[in-house]
């Protein structure tokens, strides 16, 4: 095949540059608008493009990985390019469902303060490596100085290398979901061998003195030196083992402050999707709330934090599947506020009931612009507008966005 040679017009949903050949879309990995480029075209894809002409947003990546890892996708571009366009995705995603809405502002999280990650380890004939897969591919990135970890987790690493290679086998991978705590790092192993004593004495004398506060390996708990809490409002909460926690404390900070504006004057209060309680027990400040999860053990912990907090008022929980159970009008009836916090599949059949019996105010944080939008749809027919959008960039330099948004029914 001959080489092309074209512009890149705009960025697709996965931070790819797309322009035209042939009269169809064509996608060129870590590229710009603006850019004239050059490569071969392989179906849809130009493999190993050149630049003729830069973009003026271009910038030169930090991380010594970012070529061959494939945990950032737009790290070559500047802040406030990356900004505008997380924006944009959330404009394109409610333009597909004929709305449009105000976003007030893009947050973006400040780089080494992921503090939650989920990390691949496999062993090597020399020791072993733990990092992230490259970009379309199984391989495995060594990771050694990232640009988005918490500084806690990057001191971590050869802890984190010398437990892969004691113990995993040559076939195989671990997974370390790792999150940072104060008492110290909580790590939850998966994918290893049977649990026995052999490797329980293995796995606590390569990580004795290692500043890691619990261990748990597949569903047992391996050691917990000290309960590793997180901070929701003014709750101390010890999460499950791998339990979601939002990605940045920053991130987390301005999701609740959007929760807590767009409900502000609501004094019952239902979460649903609730966690281990990042939105319910800083709104218990100003508010009863009920919690309702599907997972029994986020609910406990969230319980937990709620009887050892001075001054909130009452904190209710129920362990629900809101996807096969959502509330039914005469339960949605005891509420003046909701916030809703669904993973990325959206909350359709409880949008539903909502937009028909929903109260009067509505804080909804999501995690993928398409299905708030289509959830978004759904209430707006309903009678709700939206009263505004926050963006929250938590993943900095991915493909990812989050928003919180105020959804008022006068």
């Amino acid at each position: 095949m001959s080489e092309v040679e074209l512009t890149i017009e705009r960025l697709g949903r996965r931070g790819d540059g797309i322009g035209q050949y042939g009269g169809h879309a064509v996608y060129a990995a870590r590229m710009l608008p603006g850019e004239r480029i050059t490569g071969v075209v392989s179906g849809d894809r130009i493999d190993n493009p050149k630049i003729i002409v830069s973009a003026p947003e271009r910038v030169a990546p930090r991380c010594r990985h970012y070529k061959s890892c494939g945990g950032c996708a737009v790290q070559h571009a500047s802040d406030g390019f990356v900004a505008a366009w997380k924006a944009d995705q959330v404009r394109r995603a409610l333009a597909a469902q004929g709305l449009d809405a105000p976003i007030r502002s893009v947050r973006t999280s400040p780089p080494r303060s992921r503090r939650r990650a989920v990390l691949t380890g496999r062993r090597t004939k020399s020791g072993a490596i733990v990092g992230f897969h490259g970009r379309g591919s199984d391989s495995l990135v060594d990771i050694t100085d990232c640009h988005v970890l918490d500084v806690q987790i990057m001191e971590s690493l050869p802890v984190l290398r010398d437990l892969v290679a004691g113990t995993a086998s040559r076939k195989g991978a671990l997974t370390l979901a790792v999150t940072q705590s104060p008492e110290g790092l909580d790590i939850a192993v998966s994918g290893g061998k049977d649990l026995e004593q052999s490797l329980i004495s293995s796995l606590t004398t390569i990580t004795k003195d290692a500043g890691i506060a619990r261990l748990t390996w597949g569903d047992e708990l391996v050691f917990q030196d000290t309960p590793p809490r997180q901070t929701f409002g003014t709750a101390q909460v010890t999460p499950p083992p791998g339990a979601f926690l939002q990605a940045t404390s920053d991130g987390e900070a301005a999701l609740v402050a959007g929760v807590s504006e767009a409900l502000a004057g609501a004094k019952h209060i239902a979460d649903l999707f609730a966690g281990c309680g990042t939105f319910s027990l800083p709104l218990a400040k100003i508010a009863s709330v009920h919690s309702v999860e599907g997972e029994a053990a986020m609910l406990a912990a969230l319980t937990a934090g709620w009887r050892t907090a001075a001054g909130l008022k009452p904190v209710t929980t129920e362990v629900r599947d809101l996807f096969r159970r959502p509330l039914l009008a005469d339960e949605l009836a005891k509420f003046d506020g909701i916030v809703i916090d669904p993973p990325r599949a959206g909350a359709e059949a409880q949008s539903r009931l909502l937009a028909d019996h929903g109260p009067p105010r509505l804080a909804m944080v999501s995690c993928d612009p398409a299905t708030f939008a289509r959830d978004a749809a759904i209430l707006t027919a309903g009678g709700y507008r939206i009263g505004w959008i926050d963006v929250v960039d938590q993943f900095r330099w991915s493909a990812h966005v989050e928003l919180v948004a105020a959804l008022w029914r006068d």
